[in-house]
């Protein structure tokens, strides 16, 4: 049978993580790899988590055990009601809740929702690859914004729009996040982020706002969330994943937007996966009800800043002049840029042969046109891997320059 000739047109736009396909080539634990979104699991509540479900299923077994509302758990709702109140001075109501499969189903529910083959989307340049590879798959022509250290710059994003509306194509979406970017590391201050919701509303589209890493911050004060500076208005609609904070594993995330935009995203759910796992969302319930998230969070913080400030200090001392990089507040990512002759992805062949990875930068562009630029996760690795591996990148980096 060649199946070539059934598939449909959604298997022709969709494309391979570069990720997710470098983990499989990088597997040789002689390799010290930087190229992951990978939580440190030495920090994962182990203890916790068992004798979480050691109570789940003394006292709430058949909940936990059985199918669950699309909506998700009501205990957990419950539970989201009250942290984004408490640490995003964010008031919503459980209808305005969806608990979805981590955030990556959130993106690619959000595609499904909004975007037709054809469709202007907005996002930076550069920006998280699994939200372009949700739109690409969508068939979305995809616009992207220039950044700086700052986050993409207001004037750019105006021209988009401006050019947009004289073809009469209408923005359906600005994608962001706002905190920690992946891959670059920036964090949009208050002021761009009250411009630019002020853009969205004149140009009459909304800001889809990614937010993973937003509690992981090292230092400085948070800017407030787009969803907070809308004041609930319907101009933003806000995702969140405990991937990053609590543990990946669950695949636990949830969207918060309009009760009447929620419930189409219930219903496309319905013809996904019927729910996300009920046994998981208990569980998280219980953590989140015990009051130890926000303690976790802060082990994090402190392990994670101490690995970034190695990674910075580490990067002055080996890399060669020519070579930049981002200093990030928090997260777990910065971002490194090479001289403009250097190709990181033609590069990324010797650094695996000098037992080093990360992960090039075109495949976080639009366009996928520029290619000197390279991620670097500092959250997985030892101390001890840290030094090592950008000693041999640096050497790697010099030998080709």
């Amino acid at each position: 049978m060649d199946y070539n000739q059934l598939f449909s047109s959604v298997v022709s736009r969709s494309k391979a993580s570069a990720i997710r396909e470098l983990l499989k080539i990088i597997s040789n634990p002689g390799i010290i790899s930087f190229a992951g979104g990978l939580p440190d699991p030495n920090l994962f509540p182990t203890q916790t988590i068992k004798d979480v479900f050691d109570t789940i299923f003394a006292n709430s077994a058949k909940e936990a055990l059985q199918y669950g509302a699309t909506e998700g758990q009501d205990c957990l709702k419950k539970e989201l009601v009250r942290m984004v109140k408490e640490t995003e001075n964010i008031a919503v109501a459980p209808d305005q809740i969806l608990v979805v499969s981590a955030s990556q189903q959130a993106l690619d529910m959000s595609a499904r929702m909004f975007i037709n083959p054809g469709d202007s989307i907005i996002t930076a340049c550069p920006t998280y690859l699994g939200a372009l590879q949700a739109f690409q798959v969508a068939g979305a022509d995809i616009i992207g914004v220039a950044s700086d250290e700052d986050g993409i710059l207001v004037k750019d994003l105006q021209d988009k729009l401006n050019l947009l509306k004289a073809q009469g194509k209408p923005c359906k979406f600005i994608y962001l996040v706002p905190d920690f970017q992946n891959p670059t590391g920036t964090t949009i201050p208050e002021d761009r982020r009250i411009e630019i919701l002020e853009l969205a509303k004149r140009y009459n589209t909304f800001i889809l706002e990614d937010s993973p890493y937003r509690q992981v911050r090292f230092e400085g004060k948070a800017p407030r969330t787009f969803y907070e500076l809308d004041g609930g208005r319907g101009n933003v609609m806000t995702m969140f994943t405990f991937s990053k904070i609590f543990v990946p594993g669950f695949r636990l995330g949830f969207i918060i937007g309009p009760a009447d935009v929620i419930r189409k995203f219930v219903i496309l759910k319905q013809a996904m996966d019927l729910c996300s796992s009920p046994t998981l969302q208990v569980a998280t319930s219980e953590f989140l009800r015990r009051g130890l998230l926000q303690a976790h969070i802060q082990k994090m913080i402190e392990v994670y800043r101490q690995k970034r400030d190695l990674m910075l200090k580490t990067l002055a001392e080996y890399m060669p002049q020519g070579v930049t990089w981002t200093r990030p507040q928090g997260g777990l990512f910065l971002w490194l840029t090479l001289p403009k002759q250097i190709d990181a992805t033609k590069l990324l062949p010797k650094a695996v042969e000098n037992k080093v990875a990360y992960v090039a930068g075109v495949d976080f562009y639009p366009d996928g046109n520029v290619f000197n630029d390279l991620r670097l996760n500092f959250s997985y690795s030892s101390p001890e891997q840290i030094v090592e591996g950008l000693r041999r990148l640096a050497q790697t980096i010099k030998e080709n320059m």
